[in-house]
C-alpha cells in the first residue's frame, strides 16, 4: 500500500526549508574549481569561505545596478528572479549560469534557449553550502544546469568534467524553433501529413 507523501516542503526546490533564515547559498567549490577562473560574481553572498571570482558584488552593491566585466559567474537568486540576471548576462554574452533545470518555463525559453551559446545538464542533484562553508544537509530538490554564453565558455564546461548531458544550442540554432500554441479552429486536418 502506498503512503501518502509528507506534504512538508523543505528545500531550495523541496528537500531543504523554503522559509530559511538565509537565502544564500554557494555553488559547491568543486564547480567553480572546474570552471574558473572568473571575473566577476555579481550575485555574490557578502560572506563566503571561498571566492567565486576575482570581484563580488553582493546585494549591498545590487550587482544588477553595476557595469559587468570580463568573465562572469552568475548563480542568480532562485525563482522568479533568476530572469532578470539571465537576461543581464545574455546581454553581457560573457559567463555562464547556473540555475535549476526549469526547461518548462518562460525564463528558460527566453533567456536560456533563446540566448545562450550552449548548456551542461548536470547529472544528479547538487547540494549547496551555507555562508560558513558548511554543506547542506540535504540535496537542492531539482535538477540543475549550467548555461554558457558564448563559445569560449561552452568550451569551458565541456572540458569541466562536471558530469552531465551537453548541448551546443548554437550548432542546432537552426532546428530550433519555439512553437507557439495550435488553435485548433485555424487549421485542416487534412492539412496534416499522415503518419
Amino acid at each position: 500500500m502506498l503512503e501518502p507523501r509528507n506534504k512538508k516542503k523543505n528545500g531550495i526546490g523541496s528537500h531543504q526549508s523554503s522559509k530559511m533564515k538565509n537565502d544564500e547559498w554557494l555553488t559547491p567549490p568543486e564547480i567553480i574549481n572546474a570552471l574558473g577562473p572568473f571575473d566577476l560574481d555579481p550575485c555574490s553572498p557578502i560572506n563566503r569561505p571561498w571566492d567565486t571570482a576575482s570581484t563580488h558584488f553582493s546585494k549591498v552593491e545590487n550587482g544588477l545596478t553595476k557595469d559587468w566585466f570580463g568573465r562572469v559567474w552568475c548563480n542568480p537568486p532562485y525563482g522568479d528572479q533568476s530572469k532578470v540576471w539571465l537576461e543581464k548576462l545574455a546581454a553581457h554574452k560573457n559567463g555562464i549560469a547556473l540555475i535549476f533545470a526549469r526547461t518548462e518555463t518562460t525564463t528558460f525559453f527566453d533567456w536560456a534557449w533563446e540566448k545562450a551559446y550552449g548548456m551542461l545538464f548536470i547529472r544528479g542533484r547538487l547540494s549547496f553550502y551555507t555562508v560558513e562553508g558548511i554543506k547542506a544537509k540535504a540535496n537542492s530538490g531539482g535538477p540543475s544546469v549550467l548555461i554558457a554564453f558564448n563559445e569560449s565558455n561552452f568550451n569551458s564546461l565541456i572540458k569541466s568534467g562536471i558530469k552531465g548531458q551537453i548541448i551546443n544550442l548554437n550548432l542546432n540554432k537552426k532546428y530550433l524553433k519555439t512553437i507557439e500554441p495550435i488553435n485548433e479552429e485555424s487549421f485542416e486536418t487534412s492539412e496534416l501529413n499522415p503518419i
